[in-house]
């Protein structure tokens, strides 16, 4: 078993850029003035050479990286979600998913976690944004180990892809030997028969203890980290909704687009199935500490577990 760790995906991300630099000789980093929040600034710290600070200026930055991107090099442009997914959408979609550039856009402080930045940073669209472009992969890893393997993925993947981060640091989930991460590709984490949690991000440690509290009550729930929204693991969902019967979906993020609306676009083409989404319920967040909006939002375990009992007495 891997060691369990406490650290934010952020500061993952930023390790692991750092780390792969000197595999990927064509991995370049730009940010917008925002290298110690992104930490980006620990591979500028090492590759100052590979790195260019763009400013405030998100919709400039995806410009610049297109650029280099068509120059043969691996960008990865950085900024806070919604300004690297929300303000520069239009040159996201334009400048580098139209013509297939293998740029990679990170959005880091996503969601109510971003806590007392407020509503103005607290990105809650960045994944239904990101979803509707053609041809974008969109990945939102749940821990440390997970965003170390995505940023490695991500580099080798040729084409564009939205990397989600988040501020909060969680406890690590994935510490199995035998962890494997593959784009497009969900893990169970628990297995189960009564129904299942589908879970990305954040949520994905929320949904584990819910699971082993329920289990203390006699329901066996299932659990399955969806790190690759875009495009998700269609046969491990199906599969999921034939063997359970039922599905949760669990984000920090809006119940509109997200986790959700994907996982309820598989079932419905394919095994339809009741879905019950947890996530922001269409509505702005506010200022607070970050693990009191969580509970707040009812983005948390207890609230995960009262929807699962709730979800199995329909």
């Amino acid at each position: 078993m891997a060691e369990v760790v406490k650290y934010a995906t952020r500061e993952s991300f930023g390790m692991a850029l750092t780390e792969l630099a000197e595999q990927y000789p064509d991995v370049v980093v730009l940010d917008a003035d925002l290298a110690a929040a992104t930490k980006t600034g620990i591979f500028k710290k090492k590759y100052p050479e590979r790195f260019i600070d763009c400013g405030i200026a998100e919709c400039n930055m995806i410009g610049v990286a297109a650029g280099l991107a068509a120059c043969g090099k691996i960008p990865f442009a950085a900024s806070f979600a919604m300004f690297s997914a929300g303000r520069a959408f239009e040159q996201v979609r334009n400048s580098v998913a139209y013509p297939k550039l293998n740029v990679k856009i990170v959005g880091s402080h996503a969601g109510i976690s971003v806590g007392e930045d407020g509503a103005t940073h607290q990105c809650n669209e960045d994944i239904a944004l990101m979803r509707s472009i053609p041809g974008m992969v969109v990945l939102n890893p749940s821990d440390h180990y997970e965003m170390k393997a995505a940023v490695k993925a991500a580099i080798e993947h040729h084409g564009p892809v939205y990397l989600r981060l988040g501020r909060l640091a969680v406890e690590s989930v994935n510490n199995n030997d035998d962890y494997q991460f593959e784009l497009g590709k969900g893990i169970t984490l628990r297995d189960g028969k009564d129904i299942t949690i589908v879970a990305t991000g954040l949520l994905v440690g929320e949904s584990l203890k819910a699971a082993n509290a329920l289990a203390e009550e006699g329901i066996d729930a299932r659990v399955i980290n969806i790190h690759t929204i875009k495009p998700i693991d269609r046969e491990l969902i199906v599969k999921a909704a034939k063997e359970t019967g039922k599905i949760v979906t669990a984000e920090e993020h809006n119940v509109i687009g997200g986790l959700g609306d994907a996982v309820c676009s598989v079932l419905s083409e394919e095994c339809p199935t009741p879905v019950v989404k947890i996530g922001v319920n269409d509505e702005f967040g506010h200022s607070g500490p970050a693990v009191k909006l969580l509970e707040q939002y009812g983005l948390c375990a207890s609230h995960i577990a009262e929807v699962v009992k709730k979800a199995l007495q329909k």
